[in-house]
């Protein structure tokens, strides 16, 4: 059999999802964000029982080209599934998890501004993209201790 790249196992992956009627199917090459993983696949189904049978019928296609996932977290929950496939991360939600934990803005946000502000490869100073420093909390309530 042959070996099956991250990019064939990510649209294998979309493609089992929709074949249980997964909604909003994204598939984000992060490769260049990260050394985790090459890409992740986020979808969402509108029940815990549709999220577990988005994430059987994902199992059972990729099992049928030879890939197992490494690791299956949240299964019996079913409000956010992910199966870690080492290149290909999948995440399965519930649509109000989907939209608390934003990953698609996480994981693309400041590549896609930069592409659609023309910078092309460059990356975004890290100046731009740090956030301004927190208040201090006040003084401390802890009590110190003299010997």
């Amino acid at each position: 059999m042959r070996a099956v790249t991250p990019l064939q196992l990510s649209r294998l992956i979309a493609d089992a999802a929709a074949d249980k009627k997964a909604r909003g199917i994204v598939r984000l090459d992060i490769r260049q964000k990260t050394s985790i993983a090459d890409y992740f696949v986020i979808c969402e189904g509108d029940t815990d029982r549709q999220v577990r049978a988005i994430t059987d019928s994902i199992i059972e296609a990729s099992k049928s080209k030879g890939v197992r996932p490494l690791r299956i977290a949240g299964y019996d929950d079913g409000s956010w599934v992910v199966l870690d496939y080492a290149s290909v991360i999948v995440h399965v939600f519930l649509p109000g998890e989907r939209s608390y934990y934003d990953l698609e803005s996480l994981w693309k946000g400041p590549a896609k501004a930069d592409a659609a502000a023309g910078n092309g490869s460059k990356k975004t100073p890290a100046k731009e993209r740090a956030r301004p420093a927190r208040k201090p909390a006040g003084p401390s309530r802890r009590r110190i201790r003299s010997a």
